[in-house]
């Protein structure tokens, strides 16, 4: 019997209509353990689900290590753009974290401009980077 496969996990939260989806993804090529390498890929989803016109603007992401290290990675828009939503508009990308430890976790916000001037702070859902190379975590 062939084992099934097991889809990456999937965070998700919504502020004001506008809908955060996650999926992180451990990427073994892309790792080095025995340098203290660790990467992973993360896919964000934001779907505009209020009636509303929003530009992401700005993110703020905070990430932290298993041993406790701290990062936090701000700027302009996401990806080199600041996409702008329209009602029921989705955009999609997909980037990259590098840990010095087998896990973590990161979260954080984007700022989104409405075309009435509104500014919004929407939650990036807390998610898991967790690998086969983590020791620490209960069986």
């Amino acid at each position: 019997m062939m084992g099934r496969r097991v889809p990456p996990p999937q965070y998700e939260q919504i502020t004001d209509g506008v809908r955060i989806r996650v999926r992180p993804k451990f990427m073994h090529d892309e790792s080095e353990p025995a340098r203290a390498r660790f990467m992973w890929s993360y896919t964000v989803d934001v779907e505009n689900e209020s009636e509303q016109t929003w530009t992401i603007v700005r993110r703020h992401w905070r990430i932290v290590d298993a041993e406790g290290r701290r990062q936090e990675v701000e700027g302009e828009g996401v990806i080199g753009q600041t996409p702008t939503l329209g009602p029921g508009e989705r955009f999609s990308y997909t980037s990259g974290a590098p840990l010095a430890a087998p896990s973590g976790i990161m979260g954080g916000t984007y700022d989104l401009k409405g075309e009435d001037g509104r500014v919004l702070i929407a939650t990036i859902p807390m998610f898991s980077l967790d690998s086969p190379y983590e020791t620490s975590l209960p069986c």
